[in-house]
């Protein structure tokens, strides 16, 4: 595992971000882009996870295609867990590129993409 910074770790999500195709980053709309160390205990549970499985990122929200075309009030959130994707990392060059994945596997989820279609996309 290696180690950075809460500010080089907020710049690297930034450079992913900026990363992503024009087309889909200039179409989301009322989302924050946030992180924290692990997901929490409610997190856990709400997603069934056991105590040997980890996570990445967490998209909360309504996916666009169900929105019926209203934006809600508050904000859809992305959430990047940090220490399981420094877990996942060997070098920053690493990081970079789990975050990178990551974050556009949660806002693919933004777009309404299930996990069948982001593996087959990802294939």
């Amino acid at each position: 595992m290696i180690d950075i910074s809460d500010e080089k770790f907020h710049e690297l999500i930034d450079r992913a971000f900026d990363s992503l195709p024009k087309v889909h980053r200039d179409r989301v709309k009322n989302l924050a882009i946030v992180t924290a160390d692990e997901p929490s205990e409610k997190q856990r549970v709400d997603l069934k996870l056991h105590c040997n499985q980890t996570l990445l990122g967490l998209y909360s929200g309504v996916p666009l295609p169900e929105r019926q075309g209203r934006e809600p009030m508050v904000p859809d959130v992305i959430t990047l867990f940090k220490l399981p994707l420094l877990a996942e990392s060997t070098s920053e060059a690493s990081l970079y590129e789990n975050i990178r994945h990551t974050l556009w596997h949660e806002v693919a989820h933004y777009y309404g993409l299930d996990h069948a279609k982001i593996h087959e996309l990802e294939s």
